[in-house]
């Protein structure tokens, strides 16, 4: 597959250019995060999973030689076989999600990497919160579930995949998957709900959202810019302080802050209690009849706690 090169315009009656909504425009993308120059970024119409992709360069990188920071993006408009956390799959029509994934090295072994897919979700909330034309009440419509869901009125806005492709005892190669819902899909939106409602209510998983509920200009060329920007300025910071520098910005994106939810693992419940937040390992404290206990993320899934008569 190789890179694709846009025009990412087109021609309005008195003359104008307008942005093309359902492609990306890589010349202005890179104005507008300068952390990822143009050779960094990869645009291609189809490949199976952009996390893959980058897991095996990543995986190829000289580690003695490897140097901090953002190395490649990679963006696709179709993937044949997406994926989010515990193997879930990730569905979206090509020109509606925003699907890429950043290769990374951070300064830190594998043990300094606790939360780092909660400081990723912190760094996309307020990147989007803080896009142009996007109304003040509107952005705080936007939040994080723990452990890094980005969500929009309870729909799933955005899904995070971290994966790391080798750790030596001072740095990690990690590749960060995004996938965020751009435009609104009604026909795909139809389908999930309908596979949805044949599932036990406690396996089904959180329905979609959409950038373009709250901003109906959303297109993918400005929202990539942003989360490059966020997630690039997150990992110098997740280098140096980790996920204690993350914690209250975090917190600060809480939808559940407060309320009564409930955990499952491999579909079953095993704890309930009030979310308070997370700890400086990006644990979620929960406060339960027996005290506040800690839960780690692993195959964990959070779900609010049906209402009790």
């Amino acid at each position: 597959m190789t890179d694709t090169h846009f025009d990412a315009s087109s021609p309005t009656p008195s003359g104008e250019s307008r942005p093309n909504e359902s492609r990306i425009d890589r010349e202005r993308a890179v104005a507008l995060s300068p952390a990822v120059s143009s050779p960094m970024l990869e645009i291609v119409d189809e490949t199976a999973s952009t996390n893959t992709d980058l897991m095996q360069r990543m995986k190829a990188m000289p580690r003695e030689r490897a140097v901090a920071g953002v190395h490649v993006v990679r963006a696709a408009y179709r993937q044949t076989a997406g994926r989010g956390r515990q193997g879930r799959s990730w569905q979206a029509q090509p020109g509606h999600a925003l699907m890429f994934s950043v290769g990374c090295i951070v300064p830190r072994p594998l043990s300094g990497l606790a939360g780092l897919s909660l400081a990723v979700g912190a760094a996309l909330v307020e990147r989007l919160r803080a896009l142009p034309g996007l109304a003040a009440g509107d952005a705080a419509r936007i939040g994080l579930k723990w452990p890094n869901d980005v969500l929009l009125d309870g729909g799933k806005l955005a899904g995070i995949l971290v994966e790391t492709a080798w750790s030596t005892s001072s740095a990690t190669a990690a590749v960060i998957g995004v996938g965020i819902n751009v435009r609104s899909d009604p026909a795909l939106d139809a389908e999930l709900a309908a596979a949805a409602a044949a599932l036990p209510e406690q396996a089904r998983p959180t329905p979609p959202a959409a950038l373009s509920q709250i901003l109906p200009d959303a297109d993918l060329t400005l929202t990539l810019a942003a989360a490059l920007a966020g997630l690039s300025a997150m990992v110098d910071t997740f280098s140096s302080q980790g996920f204690a520098g993350f914690r209250a910005r975090w917190s600060a994106c809480h939808a559940y802050a407060g309320r009564e939810v409930v955990l499952l693992e491999n579909g079953e419940p095993f704890a309930r209690g009030r979310a308070l937040g997370v700890d400086d390992a990006g644990q979620l404290l929960l406060e339960t009849a027996d005290g506040i206990r800690a839960i780690a993320t692993g195959d964990v899934s959070l779900r609010l706690a049906p209402s009790t008569p």
